[in-house]
């Protein structure tokens, strides 16, 4: 004897719904250096470009000599895998990433963790005068650019 069972229909998603593109997964995000990285020639750059990080960057630095005698050298390490950009320089390696102000470099240790953690470049800020609140892009631009 063979029992058939009844299932219940299954209902399908709306059409419109499943023919939705997924927005462009952003994986470069622009940033200008708050001081600038100042090459042999003297010449101070201050756009560049970092990319998503990959677990791969992550991992490889910590089997980095350097990283293992000095857990602080991490950060050089990895921000030297995703930058791929300062100013004219694309060959951007750890020995830039050191040289650059203490400024750019927490700048840029803050940036790594808005778009890797967070998703965004956007920070909460509040006027020291008059206590507005307001969103900025810490990538951002210069000045007057949108």
């Amino acid at each position: 004897m063979r029992r058939v069972m009844a299932s219940a229909p299954v209902e399908e998603a709306p059409a419109a719904a499943a023919e939705e593109p997924r927005p462009k997964l952003r994986t470069e995000f622009a940033f200008e250096l708050p001081r600038g990285y100042v090459d042999d020639d003297g010449r101070v750059h201050h756009s560049g470009v970092m990319r998503l990080a990959t677990a791969r960057d992550e991992l490889v630095p910590l089997r980095d000599d350097r990283v293992r005698e000095n857990s602080a050298f991490l950060t050089v390490v990895l921000l030297a895998r995703v930058v791929t950009r300062i100013g004219d320089i694309t060959d951007v390696h750890a020995g830039i990433v050191e040289n650059l102000f203490a400024s750019d470099l927490a700048f840029l240790q803050d940036m790594y963790r808005r778009i890797n953690s967070e998703g965004h470049t956007r920070a909460g800020v509040a006027c020291p005068e008059c206590g507005h609140s307001f969103v900025v892009d810490v990538a951002g631009g210069r000045l007057g650019e949108s």
